[in-house]
């Protein structure tokens, strides 16, 4: 039950509710990472992989808040020519990435090639190779002629490159604080095989959402789906 998420905790339903009411006319576009609270003050949501072209099959002049994530929002802007109005959350993970010391892997690795997510600080996304959702950095690191790469995400994703590439290496980007040479989720690392089991067992512990929040919830959802449709990214 303690296993939350450090980006959706960024973003409190009722200081989002606020600031959407603050800005009348901005379609609201939030990211997966949220609470059902904050996906029902929202239009339309987004993954870190659909959320460029979601934005870009938008009308040019629409005004958008984007929420939670900063540096997310921050990339989408970049690469959209957008600017949208950001909320100020972050992932703890991302915004711990050390930049020094990449570049110091670099040196240390001067054929790697950095893979950073978009969730990460700017300074980091200027020295990838490649930017993307966790599913576009696999895919690139299958695709890739190159053999060393330094991973900037969560290092749980290390163990699929690892087992779609065993003969490439795959160095995981350390943090600031340099306690340990990876980053990891705190949170997700509560999450257990027997804690899973337990869970698919006794069907416990329970979440609930209020009925009318779902309600509100499931529509910006399918918003996403049917964008996601008219785009062609899924069927």
């Amino acid at each position: 039950m303690n296993a939350g998420c450090s980006l959706a905790d960024s973003c409190p339903a009722h200081d989002f509710a606020k600031y959407v009411d603050e800005h009348p006319g901005y379609t609201v576009i939030s990211y997966v990472n949220t609470s059902a609270a904050v996906k029902a003050y929202t239009d339309i949501v987004v993954t870190s992989s659909n959320a460029k072209q979601i934005v870009d099959s938008l009308p040019a002049g629409e005004k958008i808040i984007f929420g939670p994530d900063r540096n997310l929002g921050n990339y989408i802007n970049s690469v959209t020519g957008r600017d949208m109005l950001l909320w100020d959350g972050a992932c703890h993970v991302h915004e711990q990435f050390s930049i020094a010391k990449i570049l110091e892997l670099k040196k240390q690795h001067g054929d790697a090639q950095v893979l950073v997510h978009p969730e990460c600080r700017k300074p980091v996304q200027m020295v990838a190779d490649k930017v993307g959702s966790t599913q576009a950095l696999l895919n690139y690191a299958v695709a890739s002629d190159c053999q060393t790469f330094i991973v900037a995400t969560e290092s749980g994703i290390l163990h699929e490159m690892q087992n779609r590439c065993p003969q490439k290496t795959f160095i995981p980007a350390p943090p600031e604080d340099g306690k340990c040479s990876c980053n990891e989720c705190a949170y997700m690392k509560m999450v257990t095989l027997e804690k899973l089991y337990n869970s698919l067992r006794y069907e416990l512990p329970e979440i609930t959402v209020d009925e009318a929040v779902a309600e509100k919830a499931v529509k910006p959802i399918r918003r996403m789906l049917d964008i996601s449709r008219n785009l062609g990214l899924i069927k």
